[in-house]
């Protein structure tokens, strides 16, 4: 008797966990509430799949079901055996034709999304002055970040992502490391990148991000690429044309911008002396940064991807890098600082000039 219960206990804590789960979608994040015209499509290959297998199940289950009953044994006998379908032609057909049915059901609309998704034959499309019709976007993956370069603008940002609502962005994507996986959950998408070839697929944003939770929407890393894999996140600013054209604007305007190891700012003297080797402060340039471009990291969302972005963000990960993500190459902090840990007032002034360092304010 208490064997049976446990088995019920299980069966009611499963059914109460699929209801928690159930509310736990967020628009930023949740494939379930899609904001592009690429993510409704997948969508709606979900819902499909997810019909043609719950009519398998319910089909199953009553055909189960009704054996149970008729042809138990209270009610033929001990003795009796039902009579036997084995090699009806009628049956063998119905069983056969039944799943080749919903197999092309689901394979016609599958593929053909497929094919739509890669066609980015528009990518190479130019106007009547020779400059591209589409914004495109080179994505690289690196351990455990993300580099965005936009080719025909001559800007390249990193960790966030900013493309315009209303149209086409076209994604040529490539790892710098090991296998990464490209993904917008709310976007759609999930595309591989690679070491050795190019992936090109486009998506498209249909809403501004400035209304949802965060301001922004969440990417992630989906392919196990190292022990900091879970924290491979980047964000996603959607922006109306108009102000897309003024980010680029902004960003190509930091052309020629450095640190100065003279300045009067405590701040900008420390990053000249120990992060301008890796990281940049100008926004206009190519792709194939060591780390992070940094011209607008007082704009971004968090801090290294996942922490709450603010000062006391940076100077944890300044301090901590290699425990709160374990095989990234950003340096400790005495190889920063020629063997000597940062002092306070350096830590503070240097959290505030990369504060700072924004082409939106």
């Amino acid at each position: 008797m208490m064997k049976g219960l446990k088995k019920w206990r299980l069966f009611g804590l499963l059914a109460a966990l699929t209801i928690f789960l159930s509310g736990c979608g967020e628009e930023y994040l949740s494939t379930l509430t899609p904001a592009g015209q690429v993510g409704k499509d997948q969508y709606n290959l979900l819902l499909l799949s997810t019909a043609i297998m719950t009519f398998v199940i319910i089909v199953v289950v009553i055909i189960y079901v009704l054996a149970i009953v008729k042809f138990r044994r209270k009610k033929v006998g001990e003795n009796t055996i039902p009579k036997q379908v084995e090699g009806s032609h009628t049956l063998e057909i119905i069983w056969t034709a039944i799943p080749i049915v919903l197999l092309l059901i689901l394979a016609v609309p599958t593929v053909s999304l497929t094919y739509k998704f890669a066609d980015t034959k528009a990518m190479e499309a130019k106007d009547a002055d020779g400059n591209a019709k589409a914004v495109t976007v080179n994505v690289t993956a690196k351990l455990y970040w993300w580099e965005f370069e936009y080719p025909e603008q001559g800007i390249v940002t990193s960790q966030e992502l900013v493309v315009p609502t209303g149209q086409k962005v076209y994604f040529n994507l490539k790892a710098a490391d090991v296998k990464h996986s490209f993904w917008i959950p709310a976007i759609g998408g999930k595309m591989d990148t690679n070491v050795d070839n190019i992936n090109k697929f486009y998506l498209t944003f249909d809403k501004e991000s400035d209304g949802l939770k965060d301001g922004v929407f969440y990417g992630k890393c989906a392919e196990l690429c190292g022990p900091s894999h879970a924290l491979m996140d980047f964000k996603v600013k959607t922006l109306s044309q108009d102000n897309f054209n003024n980010w680029v604007d902004n960003m190509q305007a930091t052309k020629g911008k450095k640190a100065d190891k003279n300045s009067t700012d405590l701040g900008e003297q420390v990053f000249a002396n120990s992060c301008i080797s890796c990281h940049a402060v100008s926004g206009e340039g190519t792709g194939g940064g060591v780390a992070p471009n940094l011209a607008a990291f007082g704009d971004r969302n968090r801090v290294a991807g996942f922490l709450e972005h603010s000062e006391d963000g940076i100077k944890n990960w300044i301090k901590n890098s290699q425990e709160l993500k374990p095989g990234n190459i950003m340096p400790e902090e005495k190889a920063l600082n020629n063997g000597k840990e940062f002092t306070d007032e350096e830590l503070d002034a240097l959290a505030a000039y990369l504060m700072g360092l924004s082409v939106e304010k």
